[in-house]
């Protein structure tokens, strides 16, 4: 056998590896990828809904001269809550426009969310509700896990991976890789079978890059093992995890003290949301936006001895090492916030990509394979060259 057989040998049986990888993987794991995609359509512009919700269902807040402080309103869910041993308070978030409501989240022994907003000028309690069983909050339990807890976790998490290669393999199959102009070409006058097939192609090619954004990403989420991977990859050290120093006797430090030191170890920053210790030597959590940053809640985090107020880490998200600053760009990866407005309505259609790529691919196995050719014995060779 001469080289150039040989070559043109090596070629075929890579293209028919990388063709029954591709379409094995789409076959199996393809219903699973539309139930991911869709109600990751619909989880684009979740934060817009979210606040649309919360003041229908709480009431319109008309902005005043002076908002309580996070200390104060800290007091007041306390105060409310002190009865209720079984919700542990883990994060308030802090109004993010003068007509918006503070926000405490609760978690429970049983993963239940429940949320309670506070009117920011009366420290009126303007209502409660559980994340989980509000119509956003199901569909991202569905998305995130398939509404099963950690095994469906695990499973959507394997299933991002498994789309990640079926982007590859599909960018690797392209036809445009020969000839341009034939990859970005549609005939839809054309018999079914090549229509079909140029939709597919098409469709593919112009969303696999995002594809591969959001299914990399969800996949290093729902995988915990792939944080140090990145920092190991990125040559970074990963950061030291921040610990308080419990004081006999002593009591936490007055949360106004405490973020009076965030403020001057970040200045500039604006308070996002707090996350409370859940154990005695956990750090009281500042989570903070720097003016030039473009993450709507902020990457900057300042970790404090909850006793002392020690500062023991800042995060200053304009300064990370590259390990970190992968990390941070992950949620405007998968979210599409990344463009603004554009990009979050491009995700929309992206999610949509895998049912079109799923049926198209369908078809496809359906003429190659149950079906009599209707059309010249060339015309299927040539569809099978572009």
């Amino acid at each position: 056998m001469n080289r150039k057989k040989l070559r043109s040998l090596v070629f075929y049986l890579h293209g028919s590896l990388v063709f029954y990888l591709h379409g094995s993987i789409g076959f199996f794991v393809g219903l699973l990828l539309i139930v991911i995609g869709l109600t990751g359509s619909l989880l684009v512009f979740e934060q817009d809904f979210d606040r649309f919700m919360i003041t229908k269902n709480y009431g319109i807040i008309v902005p005043q001269q002076k908002q309580l402080s996070p200390e104060s309103v800290l007091n007041i869910i306390e105060a409310k809550y002190a009865v209720r041993d079984s919700l542990h308070l883990f994060r308030i978030y802090v109004p993010e426009t003068p007509s918006s409501p503070y926000i405490g989240q609760f978690s429970s022994a049983n993963d239940i969310r429940t949320e309670v907003f506070i009117h920011p000028y009366t420290g009126m309690i303007m209502g409660e509700r559980i994340w989980d069983h509000t119509l956003i909050g199901m569909i991202l339990n569905l998305h995130y896990s398939l509404m099963s807890g950690e095994t469906g976790t695990l499973i959507v998490g394997i299933a991002a991976f498994l789309m990640c290669l079926l982007c590859i393999s599909g960018l690797i199959l392209w036809p445009g890789w020969r000839k341009l102009i034939v990859g970005f070409k549609i005939k839809l006058d054309a018999h079914r079978q090549r229509a079909n097939f140029d939709i597919h192609k098409v469709a593919g090619i112009i969303t696999g890059v995002f594809l591969i954004f959001t299914s990399f990403t969800g996949f290093c989420w729902n995988l915990d093992v792939t944080e140090p991977i990145i920092y190991a990859v990125t040559l970074t050290k990963q950061p030291s995890e921040p610990v308080s120093k419990p004081i006999p006797g002593k009591s936490l430090l007055r949360l106004t003290e405490q973020l009076k030191i965030a403020h001057a170890a970040l200045p500039g920053a604006v308070t996002k949301s707090i996350y409370f210790p859940n154990k005695s030597v956990d750090a009281l959590q500042i989570r903070m936006k720097l003016p030039l940053e473009r993450e709507e809640y902020g990457n900057s985090n300042v970790y404090l001895d909850s006793y002392t107020g020690e500062v023991l880490r800042v995060d200053n998200a304009l300064k990370m090492p590259l390990g970190s600053r992968v990390l941070n760009s992950f949620a405007p990866l998968h979210y599409g916030t990344f463009g603004g407005l554009p990009t979050r309505i491009l995700y929309v259609f992206v999610g949509l990509v895998p049912l079109l790529l799923f049926v198209t691919g369908l078809m496809m196995y359906w003429y190659r394979y149950w079906t009599k050719p209707k059309i010249s014995q060339s015309s299927i060779e040539l569809s099978h060259k572009l």
